[in-house]
């Protein structure tokens, strides 16, 4: 049966394939060590109870008809405050939009700034860019990353890039890799694109920057740092992703922001309205009134990173004890969010049974039914099938289960020749 074009050849998601896999074998009984989602066990990491609380109270209230298509006042507000007592961002609510979580807002983006043909420029490995850029019919620039500089772009890879683009989407600290930018690092992007700017004319669309910050208070001992803090005239093409989906371990509560010159704003509001994509009303009265008190919404942020730091730190540790002990493994040490790079160098190897381990995926599904640990290669997130690195997520486990299954990584990494 006929389908659109774009429906025909929409690349379904390599996570979800993997997810499909694991719980086939969970339903039979297997134990697995998932660490391919980036959500979060919300047994082990429950949303704050005074979030909670409110969310209840709303739904008490029947506060259940349509939100505003910009958001609840009161949250906007509120997040306009934290905006200025966390980042020294002065954004007022007019200049925010809130939806259900952060994917709104960056179809959104895509939407509102990107024609078809129009270039877009993205760092691989990021998380779901290749999507959006196929969504808007752009031309999609893939920038490839590397190890040395913990895969972040640097302006010397996105330079070449740079001319006749219309937006450079960026993330920090980054999904997959859960590694960020320097002062520095930014800071040489940031004067790129605004150099690229003076060079066009009023006819001309400017390049913008979509900066995704989902994960900015997930951050361990390294400062996270933005374009307009760094640059305040970055403020005229900067439009910033984030939400509390991932800071208050939050993934179904769906209530992200965006927040930006005020004309693209307006233009992604108005888009919005046709695809509904609004936060529940109660969940943001709710997220209103939790941050009125910083001091929890900072209590329960320093509780929540630290416990995420401390279960990263157990597998990386645990990568690196097997490559102490010879095995072709590493990871870089991380830096925030809830993810760890892991280089599992076995493509090319054979297994018990003689096959060949010809692609990260191969790999992947050998270890699934043969250590049960469930990683996510690279090539999800758009980079090619014969890199063997992998982003492990540690938010569905509990550490006692990341240090249990290592010792059926190593025997099932040992026993490919």
């Amino acid at each position: 049966m006929k389908v659109s074009k774009l429906a025909a050849n929409l690349i379904g998601s390599e996570i979800v394939k993997i997810g499909n896999e694991v719980n086939d074998l969970k339903a039979k009984g297997a134990e697995i060590a998932n660490l391919t989602i980036g959500d979060l066990n919300s047994n082990i990491y429950p949303i704050p109870a005074k979030l909670k609380e409110e969310i209840q109270k709303a739904y008490q209230n029947n506060l259940t008809n349509y939100p505003p298509a910009n958001g609840l006042l009161s949250l906007r507000n509120e997040v306009s405050k934290d905006l200025k007592t966390r980042w020294n961002l002065e954004y007022n609510a007019n200049d925010i939009l809130i939806t259900a979580g952060s994917r709104p807002l960056i179809y959104a983006v895509y939407k509102t700034i990107v024609d078809e043909g129009d270039k877009v420029v993205y760092p691989t490995p990021s998380w779901n860019n290749n999507h959006y850029a196929y969504l808007t019919s752009a031309e999609a620039v893939e920038v490839k990353t590397t190890q040395e500089n913990n895969f972040l772009p640097t302006a010397d890879d996105l330079k070449p890039h740079l001319e006749g683009a219309v937006l450079v989407a960026l993330c920090s600290p980054l999904n997959p890799t859960g590694t960020m930018f320097t002062e520095d690092q930014l800071s040489e992007i940031c004067e790129l694109i605004l150099a690229e700017n003076k060079k066009r004319g009023e006819d001309e669309k400017p390049l913008y920057l979509m900066y995704d910050q989902i994960y900015s208070n997930l951050t361990f001992g390294a400062k996270h740092v933005d374009p307009v803090s760094l640059f305040p005239e970055m403020r005229e093409y900067t439009i910033y992703i984030d939400g509390i989906s991932k800071c208050l371990a939050a993934t179904g509560v769906r209530v992200g922001w965006g927040f930006g010159p005020a004309h693209i704003i307006d233009k992604m509001k108005a888009l919005l309205t046709h695809v509904g994509a609004w936060a529940p009303k109660p969940e943001q009265e709710a997220t209103a009134k939790f941050f009125q008190n910083s001091e929890d919404v900072n209590t329960f942020i320093e509780d929540f990173k630290g416990k995420l730091e401390a279960s990263l730190k157990v597998l990386h540790n645990g990568i690196q004890d097997l490559k102490g002990k010879g095995l072709a493994v590493e990871s870089i040490e991380p830096m925030g969010a809830l993810y760890l790079t892991i280089k599992l160098d076995y493509i090319g190897k054979t297994k018990p049974d003689g096959t060949v381990i010809g692609n990260s995926s191969d790999l992947v599904f050998y270890l699934i039914n043969e250590a049960g640990v469930a990683l996510v290669p690279f090539s999800a997130f758009g980079e090619e099938k014969s890199e063997p690195w992998f982003r492990a997520s540690v938010g569905g486990l509990a550490t006692e289960e990341i240090s249990a299954m290592m010792p059926k990584l190593e025997t099932a990494l040992n026993a490919l020749k």
